[in-house]
């Protein structure tokens, strides 16, 4: 018996180019998923124009600083109950959730993070591996829990760090595949093979203990 497609909201901040993958993906019948709406947190995402312009609704809940994430929060949470989805996925996603947010929707929002986690949380990751040294970077895709970055791990990629690299060019070939891990984590629950069970990821029924990883190093020339 086939399934019926998983219901997505993706929540931006910037340019959308993850979102934009994964609704190519779904669109071209490679993901059984369907975006049903994309939700910005500022009106001038670049995001909003690529997700009209595939067809998908958008919303605009507008952050107006810290002191008003409660207010943030109950909005954002009012938008998402509106399209109903089974799945929240971060793509570039600026703002922190808190604690209470998270942990009402368990094991159903996915982000992913331009580091090798647990290494580099936060912003500026590709500087940073830059300024260590790092011979090896990528990204990573993760359910989202309480701790910043700190959700358990499905999928990372992983590239070479070449002597030649610029933030700029680390965070091009790291982008790229992230617009190939991403969509294929979302694909692995929308087939039923990943499941969030006991608060850890399950994988064609095996606990995930450690991420999978997909090299692309030899992809750099």
């Amino acid at each position: 018996m086939s399934r019926p497609p998983l219901r997505i909201a993706v929540l931006i901040s910037g340019r959308g180019s993850n979102m934009a993958a994964i609704a190519r993906q779904c669109g071209a019948g490679l993901l059984n998923a369907r975006l049903q709406a994309v939700i910005a947190d500022r009106p001038g995402a670049a995001g909003l124009d690529a997700a009209r312009a595939l067809g998908i609704a958008t919303q605009v809940v507008p952050w107006q600083g810290p002191p008003q994430r409660p207010a943030f929060e109950h909005a954002l949470a009012v938008a998402l109950a509106a399209t109903n989805p089974e799945l929240i996925v971060l793509a570039g996603f600026m703002r922190i959730l808190s604690p209470q947010f998270v942990a009402a929707r368990a094991g159903r929002i996915l982000n992913i993070h331009p580091s090798l986690l647990p290494k580099y949380t936060g912003l500026h990751t590709h500087r940073r591996v830059l300024e260590a040294g790092d011979r090896v970077h990528g990204a990573s895709v993760h359910f989202v829990t309480e701790e910043l970055d700190g959700g358990p791990l499905v999928l990372q990629s992983r590239i070479a760090v070449s002597p030649a690299d610029t933030e700029e060019s680390l965070s091009a070939r790291v982008q790229a595949t992230e617009h190939i891990i991403y969509p294929r984590v979302i694909g692995w629950l929308a087939d039923g093979r990943l499941a969030w069970r006991q608060d850890r990821p399950w994988l064609d029924g095996r606990r995930l203990d450690a991420p999978l990883v997909e090299d692309f190093s030899a992809d750099h020339t």
